[in-house]
């Protein structure tokens, strides 16, 4: 199946946010696709799960894109997240040379993709990496809103 337009591969990784937030993890979905729009790995959060403070879903996401393509240069992929990723996943994304990052909200106590820092974009690193954000943001602030009134 192909996911022509972001707002396509937004929904692949809203349904990864939805399966974290089944599991009480932050929901925050991922997924990558190649440069022919076909989907090549998707993970949501699973750092209460694994009990490990990297197991969030762009690094799990990157880490299968690269065993299914089976290398660690992910270039002319696209990884749509829920949420802008925070500065390690960030860097991830960079040193994965993915091509295009897409996210449906900005993160503005973590966000390393432009809230906080520009992590993707900033001319001293060795990787560019295109932005596209507010990709169905309502539809990632409702599952993420969800989630922190539960906690309340």
């Amino acid at each position: 199946m192909k996911y022509k337009s972001d707002i396509d591969k937004m929904r692949v990784a809203l349904d990864e946010a939805k399966k974290a937030l089944n599991l009480d993890e932050v929901p925050i979905g991922a997924a990558v696709f190649d440069k022919d729009d076909n989907l090549i790995a998707s993970a949501h959060n699973m750092r209460e799960v694994d009990q490990n403070p990297v197991s969030h879903a762009e690094i799990i996401v990157i880490q299968e894109a690269s065993k299914v393509l089976e290398t660690w240069r992910l270039e002319d992929t696209t990884i749509a997240v829920t949420v802008e990723p925070d500065a390690m996943c960030a860097g991830a994304i960079v040193n994965a040379r993915i091509k295009t990052l897409l996210y449906g909200v900005p993160n503005l106590k973590a966000g390393a993709a432009y809230s906080l820092y520009n992590i993707p974009q900033d001319p001293r690193l060795n990787h560019f990496v295109e932005i596209r954000e507010n990709i169905l943001p309502h539809e990632s602030e409702v599952i993420l809103s969800s989630f922190f009134e539960s906690k309340r």
